[in-house]
């Protein structure tokens, strides 16, 4: 027997939906219901590796997570990672099958994928007692209806209760989710159970007059109403969505346990992938991490960090463009702390053959490491671990580029010269002694009298942002009535909001 499911929905992108899923999740499973997280296509350059090498989305490893269980394409069988405006690369189960543009995904490739994500779905929910789907996007988007496998599509097909989720930060939230129901078909809407207000500041007394307006124009209910709080961004799909000047992470207001703060200065190049990785950084007390597109924002910086990018010479190109590439060879020759990961790796060596990514052939890198890199076809996806500045580590790989090292001191899979770091390792800074042993060397080249917290780990912060989110559906959402959606499906009953979807 199957077993329950819900599929989160929003009104429009980063409404709230991948946070909402995880918070459902750690409520669920710390009732001790065995869940798992599930979303069909995802379009995000912040992806994870499995253990058995496959490569997803990290929202949906963060929701695993939140399961307490291990990520498994299952849960994201199609990810799609943007090389541009009009193309991307498909990622099905783990594995790139290849380059396509937008029309083409959508002119046929993407309806195809239809079987394989149910396939994926009812293993999945014959496995777990419920799993908790994240939609894309808008259910709405009347334009890509025929052809949709994450949103209604697979609703409609697996026979999943829909929730709309609403950011109210944002304004016009009433309007956003009656226009929502009201674009969809009567066969969709079917399935339509209701809504859940996000980021919600104030009084509730004031919007409950709203929410019962809204149930009488459309006879759906609403489950919650979650209030606005900091912090709870983890993982994000889409990278950075507004203008860079002073984009700070989420950082901990902890003071410093030294003397000083050390800066942390984050290339914001074109195509950022696994920004993430700084997450660790910002979590450290005392340490304060921005994201910069400016030569003058390294002036101050006691570490410059290259992260990675779905397209090296394209971010190579970037950074030469607006003066940081000179800045950074500078830095290098006075001996002040730079990092590159992935991407950034690569841009800091000397060579970049590129017949696979941007397919420019030969490049000139920054010359800052000893380093050639040639493209590969197939990509490498490992889950690596070792050891590093005395300390163990553990990370994931996830690159075209084949380095070559022709000297250096070794660093993980790396290299070092004086204090220019590179590695393909992500996720190497969430291991807690080697980013106290990283961040004492970059504090003593800097001349800083920074000290690492003796007991921060980012594990334990991570749990302690799930716990979170599981706390604010179990506060703050009809979690009785959520759970009868879960289990049973939508209303049935449910009237038909005109106009619906157009012919």
């Amino acid at each position: 027997m199957s077993g329950g499911g819900l599929l989160v929905a929003g009104t429009t992108s980063d409404a709230g939906k991948s946070v909402v899923t995880a918070g459902i999740c750690r409520w669920l499973v710390r009732q001790g219901v065995k869940v798992a997280p599930f979303k069909a296509q995802n379009m995000s350059l912040n992806s994870f590796v499995t253990r058995e090498g496959a490569e997803i989305g990290r929202a949906q490893a963060m929701q695993a997570q939140a399961c307490r269980i291990e990520p498994t394409a299952l849960m994201n069988p199609v990810l799609l990672k943007p090389g541009s405006d009009r193309s991307s690369q498909v990622v099905l189960m783990g594995k790139p099958v290849g380059e396509m543009s937008a029309r083409g995904y959508h002119g046929g490739r993407q309806e195809a994928l239809l079987g394989t994500v149910l396939d994926c779905l009812a293993e999945l929910r014959g496995t777990y007692d419920a799993v908790i789907c994240e939609g894309a996007g808008s259910p709405a988007e009347i334009n890509l209806r025929r052809t949709d496998i994450v949103n209604m599509g697979i609703a409609r097909n697996a026979r999943l209760p829909v929730l709309v989720v609403g950011d109210i930060d944002r304004g016009g939230v009433f309007a956003s989710f009656f226009g929502t129901v009201a674009l969809l078909s009567p066969e969709d809407q079917a399935f339509v159970a209701g809504f859940l207000v996000n980021k919600f500041r104030g009084d509730v007394s004031l919007l409950e007059p709203g929410l019962e307006m809204m149930l009488g124009l459309t006879s759906r209910r609403t489950y919650g109403v979650l209030p606005f709080q900091h912090g709870l961004g983890i993982d994000e799909e889409d990278g950075l969505r507004i203008s860079l000047r002073g984009t700070v992470r989420e950082s901990t207001t902890a003071p410093p346990v030294g003397e000083d703060v050390l800066r942390v200065a984050v290339c914001a190049i074109p195509l950022m992938s696994n920004f993430t990785d700084v997450d660790a950084l910002a979590a450290e007390p005392g340490v304060v991490v921005r994201f910069v597109d400016r030569p003058e924002e390294l002036s101050d910086a006691d570490l410059v960090v290259i992260p990675g990018t779905r397209g090296t010479v394209k971010a190579l190109e970037w950074l030469r463009e607006r003066g940081l590439g000179d800045a950074l060879v500078r830095r290098a020759a006075e001996q002040r702390p730079i990092l590159g990961i992935c991407g950034g790796f690569q841009i800091l060596g000397e060579h970049i053959d590129d017949e696979v990514e941007s397919r420019l052939g030969s490049v000139d890198g920054l010359g800052l490491l000893p380093v050639r890199v040639r493209f590969a076809r197939e990509k490498t996806l490992t889950r690596p671990v070792g050891e590093a500045l005395g300390e163990p580590v553990e990370g994931y790989e996830i690159h075209h580029g084949v380095a070559q090292l022709t000297g250096g001191e070794t660093f993980l899979d790396g290299c070092r010269v004086g204090q220019t770091w590179g590695t393909h390792w992500h996720g190497s800074l969430e291991s807690d002694g080697f980013r106290r042993a990283f961040l004492r060397e970059v504090a003593a080249a800097s001349g800083r009298r920074f000290v690492p917290a003796p007991d921060t780990s980012f594990a334990a912060l991570r749990e302690e942002q799930l716990d979170r989110l599981g706390d604010l559906i179990e506060q703050h959402a009809d979690t009785d009535a959520l759970w009868r959606l879960i289990e049973s499906g939508a209303p049935q009953g449910l009237p038909f909001i005109p106009p619906g979807a157009p012919a």
